[in-house]
């Protein structure tokens, strides 16, 4: 069978060859980035994924390959066999890897052409991210992607040999599970052997990974796939990968001393970033405390503070209102903020409002005295005292968020991030790995009256505090953990519940039934009265983790082939219609109205 390359192969790829190749006949293949005529001589630089090739294509070496050349374009994928030299004095680019040599062609072969692309293959480019992912073949071809890309290939590897050292074992879970609706929607997959029925995608590999520790195999991990039908934001996918683990006859700190050793070794061998251990530990109490949130960036020290004490019989309305129907008050001292001009001051109310604050109070320390709206009704002595608390100084502004606990929150939270990019305080060259512990394990959902999971109705509580379930269920601490990194929870987990006895107290807060129990978890229920050892477990955020080492701004730049917002593939086109002959193979009718 006849080959388009013939005796043609690759000895070299574009970016490997430096000046210890000068002399050396090589043969490379690629994509034309781009040709340069030059009166005579033809300039071509070479691209493949490992970088740019600048290629010398002379009349007076080899006039049939500078004839071929002059009907190359961008874009055509050629074969080119020459010899490499040292580039003229004065010609060296010093920007470029393979800049102190070129290859004087003596051969070249078109593999085959081009059309015009849509945009530029450049490492940055203005055209829009639609197009991008209409075109997401070629987007890739982008140098700044490709290093993405590979970036991300050598994370999973590094976790992948990090784990087999460890005695991990590689197993594969299923992907057509059972439907369990806890937490966000299910992908739902008809049967068509069984009509009527579904499968789901799994969200986690939760249930299963905990069967693989009671069946023995006592070192797990996968990087696997994951599927949650919920409303997009800029860093979800409905499809994203995880590393996922589990361990038995380990506690907390065995999992959080294995995980603290992988990170290091990620963060070297991906990134060349050597990171300090061991990881601050911060409980969710002193997380939501002085950050306001439970995936702390702490890469700054703008503190925010609960003053209910303080205020609670103040004559400022706001705060009183908020305390006595049950909410907080709290106070963030803005280090250097008296700079803000009141356009800044209002800016950053109006961020507030936006996350669902009714406003934002503040106090201004300038050098003649106070600047505030709020001061007649709090009074010259209790002024000072909250500013003696917050440490203010001249040429700060302590600002308050006041109303209901999760929005206060939220909102002061944001408005600490915001406060630090503003006075340029965050270090975007540090990375600050922070675990935090002793999460609730239930809180109460409001619409359902009822307790929830925090987290999932698997993880264990912590020991002394199980007495809690028939007196205080919301005291009760889970034994749950979360790695932040910069603000981003990267991964979580749990030990887990290993006795029946105190599952069936979980299941029960909860206010699942017993067929409930049987009809969700059945299996897994049975399962646990068969000898179930201790164990825990965490799952990562590849992609999150793959971002935030190639300092990407979306998730998207990391993910070979992501969807929109919408959900949406632009390239292929899914979700998309299919006929009636597959829906009635699968015994599904839809109810739907077409738009005309």
């Amino acid at each position: 069978m006849l080959s388009l390359l013939g005796d043609w192969r690759r000895t070299h790829y574009c970016g490997e060859l430096n000046g210890k190749n000068t002399g050396e006949d090589i043969c490379v293949m690629g994509w034309v980035h781009r040709r340069r005529d030059h009166g005579g001589v033809i300039f071509i630089d070479l691209r493949d994924k490992t970088g740019l090739l600048q290629l010398v294509l002379n009349p007076e070496i080899s006039p049939e390959a500078h004839s071929i050349a002059e009907a190359v374009r961008s874009e055509y994928v050629v074969a080119v066999k020459g010899k490499v030299e040292k580039r003229p004095e004065g010609t060296i680019n010093e920007n470029l890897p393979t800049g102190e040599i070129e290859i004087i062609v003596k051969e070249i072969k078109i593999l085959n052409n081009a059309k015009t692309p849509p945009f530029q293959i450049e490492e940055n480019t203005n055209v829009g991210e639609d197009v991008r992912l209409k075109y997401r073949y070629l987007d890739l071809r982008r140098p700044n992607l490709q290093k993405n890309i590979i970036l991300r290939h050598n994370l999973t590897r590094t976790m992948r040999e990090y784990l087999y050292g460890k005695g991990f074992l590689d197993i594969e879970t299923p992907f057509l599970t059972k439907s369990t609706p806890e937490g966000a929607r299910d992908y739902l997959v008809p049967s068509r052997v069984n009509p009527g029925k579904f499968y789901a995608l799994p969200q986690s590999p939760q249930m299963f990974k905990q069967l693989l520790m009671i069946s023995g195999y006592d070192r797990y991990f996968q990087i696997v796939r994951c599927f949650r039908d919920e409303d997009l934001r800029a860093d979800r996918q409905p499809e994203f990968t995880q590393l996922d683990m589990e361990m038995s006859f380990i506690d907390r700190q065995d999992l959080m001393d294995l995980i603290e050793g992988l990170f290091v070794e990620i963060f070297q061998k991906v990134a060349g970033i050597t990171v300090q251990r061991p990881f601050p530990v911060m409980t969710y109490a002193e997380a939501m405390e002085k950050y306001s949130h439970d995936a702390p960036d702490t890469r700054f020290e703008l503190f925010t503070k609960t003053i209910n004490d303080l205020v609670k019989d103040c004559e400022f309305k706001v705060f009183t209102d908020a305390i006595k129907e049950g909410g907080i008050v709290k106070a963030i001292n803005a280090k250097g903020a008296g700079k803000f001009s009141r356009k800044e001051i209002d800016e950053i109310t109006d961020y507030a409002v936006s996350l669902g604050a009714k406003g934002l109070a503040y106090i201004k320390i300038n050098e003649d005295g106070l600047q505030s709206p709020i001061i007649k009704f709090l009074g010259e002595q209790l002024t000072h005292r909250i500013l003696d608390t917050m440490d203010a100084k001249v040429g700060d502004i302590v600002f308050f968020g006041a109303g209901e606990k999760s929005t206060v929150n939220l909102f002061m939270s944001k408005v600490r991030l915001e406060l630090g990019r503003r006075l340029g305080l965050i270090d975007k060259n540090k990375y600050n790995f922070t675990w935090v512990i002793d999460f609730p394990l239930l809180e109460w959902d409001k619409e359902e009256k009822r307790y929830a999971a925090v987290h999932h109705p698997f993880t264990a509580p912590v020991d002394e505090d199980i007495p809690l379930f028939d007196t205080d269920p919301l005291k009760i601490r889970a034994k749950a953990y979360d790695l932040v990194l910069n603000g981003s929870e990267i991964g979580g987990g749990s030990i887990r519940i290993h006795r029946s006895d105190i599952q069936e107290k979980m299941f029960n807060i909860l206010g699942l039934t017993k067929e409930e129990c049987d009809l969700k978890f059945g299996f897994f229920i049975e399962a646990l009265r068969y000898g179930t050892p201790p164990h825990g477990g965490i799952a990562f955020g590849v992609d999150r983790i793959a971002s935030i080492l190639a300092g990407a701004d979306s998730i998207r730049d990391v993910i070979a082939f992501p969807k929109t917002q919408k959900a949406t593939c632009l390239m292929s086109d899914a979700p998309n219609k299919v006929d009636a002959k597959q829906l009635k193979e699968l015994s599904i009718k839809l109810d739907i109205i077409e738009e005309k």
